[in-house]
This record gives structure tokens, sequence and C-alpha cells, in this order.
């Protein structure tokens, strides 16, 4: 592949190392988003956006790409860095990738007939960005919980790439696991992997006995009707993205202890999740040369 000069833009730590593999492949790498990182880095970071993105070829936007919709998630950056300000400058010949896009940038950046790729539409990505993920959740637990998580018993709420992943580690330790999941075809595989199955609309009925709750659905799932039904020295986890899967005000109401664990790959392994990063960007150019 020849080398190419990247542009990283805004994110968490996880972008900084990714920058830093980036360059060790031979290529040249900007960086934006980052006059306030707190620590030593080794790239000195462009004061211009146009200049910035002028010297760029591939632009890497942050894992998740906003929060607002609007702004970059760029957490070590002094300002806001609008995200269609920033699209419109962008080149017809340069790549953008970032992760969870939405269909409001989506549909921008189609309407700007720009070369943009998701992220977290990569099966490679989202399978093994699992893993930390759930690495990170289990860490939690284990500073949060007065027991140890070997014999409590664990619900993992749904049953995607976190859920199946989190689900066979916390099986592993000697959880008892219970995976909530809707589709007969999950609780098949439940079913198989030893897992106890619990119909999503039958959690009512089964969350009293859980010692640490792990919800991975990104809607409302743990309201009040169920809430009420956990006990007050439940853990409860919450993976899932903006707006989550949990009533955070009546759980507090409920004395019931939460967690909301977002973005946890670049908090607790930022240079494995920088390396799976960089392998997913590193196909999806390598896939975008093969078509020319």
């Amino acid at each position: 592949m020849n080398k190419k000069r990247y542009g990283v833009l805004g994110g968490d730590l996880r972008s900084i190392k990714l920058a830093e593999l980036i360059e060790e492949e031979g290529n040249h790498v900007n960086i934006y988003g980052f006059d306030n990182v707190g620590i030593d880095i080794n790239f000195k970071e462009i004061k211009s956006i146009d200049e910035f993105i002028e010297n760029s070829d591939i632009i890497v936007g942050p894992l998740p790409c906003s929060y607002d919709k609007e702004t970059f998630n760029a957490p070590y950056h002094s300002g806001k860095i609008y995200i269609k300000e920033i699209l419109k400058k962008i080149k017809d010949k340069q790549l953008f990738i970032a992760g969870k896009l939405g269909d409001e940038i989506v549909k921008f950046a189609s309407l700007n007939n720009l070369r943009f790729f998701d992220l977290l539409e990569r099966e490679e990505m989202t399978v093994l960005n699992a893993i930390p993920t759930a690495e990170g959740a289990i860490q939690i637990a284990m500073e949060e919980m007065p027991v140890t998580i070997h014999g409590s018993k664990a619900f993992v709420l749904g049953f995607g790439r976190v859920g199946e992943t989190l689900a066979k580690m916390l099986n592993g330790i000697g959880a008892k696991t219970y995976v909530a999941a809707r589709k007969h075809s999950d609780f098949a595989w439940i079913k198989s992997y030893g897992y106890s199955a619990v119909p999503i609309n039958e959690l009512g009925e089964h969350i009293k006995d859980a010692d640490v709750i792990f919800n991975t659905i990104p809607h409302l799932i743990l309201g009040k009707d169920i809430l009420k039904r956990v006990r007050k020295d439940c853990l409860i986890i919450d993976l899932a993205s903006k707006p989550g899967g949990v009533d955070f005000e009546k759980a507090e109401e409920y004395n019931i202890k939460t967690k909301w664990a977002l973005s946890l790959p670049g908090k607790v392994a930022p240079l494995t999740a920088a390396g799976i990063l960089k392998d997913t960007i590193n196909n999806i150019v390598k896939e975008q040369e093969g078509l020319k």
C-alpha cells in the first residue's frame, strides 16, 4: 500500500495511539483537536483546520463521531469543532472515516458527495471492539461489587456483538449468566452456550435475582417498572450509547448503583483499541485503492 497523508481529528486516547501506529507504518500524520490533551504526545498539532484538511488524504474522525450531532467528539480540544463546517471543506478525492456517524451526518455527507465510511458498519471492527468493551465492563463490576463475579448472578441485556462477548467472559469466570434477548434464534444460541435465556418481555419476572446487570441495548429497557423489582444491592452497568437503556433518575431515586460506561475501549485498552481501528482503516483504504 502506498504511503498516505493521514489526518486524525479529535477523539480520545485511542485516536492519539492510532496516530502513532499509523506513523509507525511510514505514513505522514497530522493531528487536530488535541490542544488540551494534558499529556506529552509525539505530534505537533496543526493550528489551522484548513491546513490540516489540505494536508490530509484520509481524515479519521473520532469514535463515536459525535454526541450531539453538531460537533465532533473532541474531549481534548479547548473549543468546539463543528461537523458540517469540516465536511464542507473535504474534497471528493479525500476519504472521511469515523465511527457511529448517525443518519444526520450520513445524509449531509451524501449531499456533499463525500467518500465517507462508518467504522461501526465494518464487521471486523464491531467484533474485535467488543473485546475491550466487555473486559472494561467486567473491570468496573469487579471494582464496584462487594462480592466476586464468580458465583454471582449476572444478567446481560442484549445478544449483539458486545452482549455475546460479555456473556462468554462472565460465564468463563464462573458467573451464573443470564442473557435477555428477543429473537428465537438468539435463545437457541444462548442455550447452546449454557447460559440461561430470558425473553426481554419477561425480564421483570427474573430481574430480582440479579447481582449485576449489564445493558447493551441503546433504548430504554430498565425503566421505572423494572427498576422497582431490582434489588438495592444490585449494580447496573449501562454499556449502550446515548440515550442509553437505563432511567438513571429513577435508579438514583430507588438507591440503585448505576454506571454508564461509554467508549470503554478508549479508556481501558487504548492501544489495543487503536490497533483495531488501524487495521480496519487499512482495510478500507486497500479496498478503495482496489476500485481504482
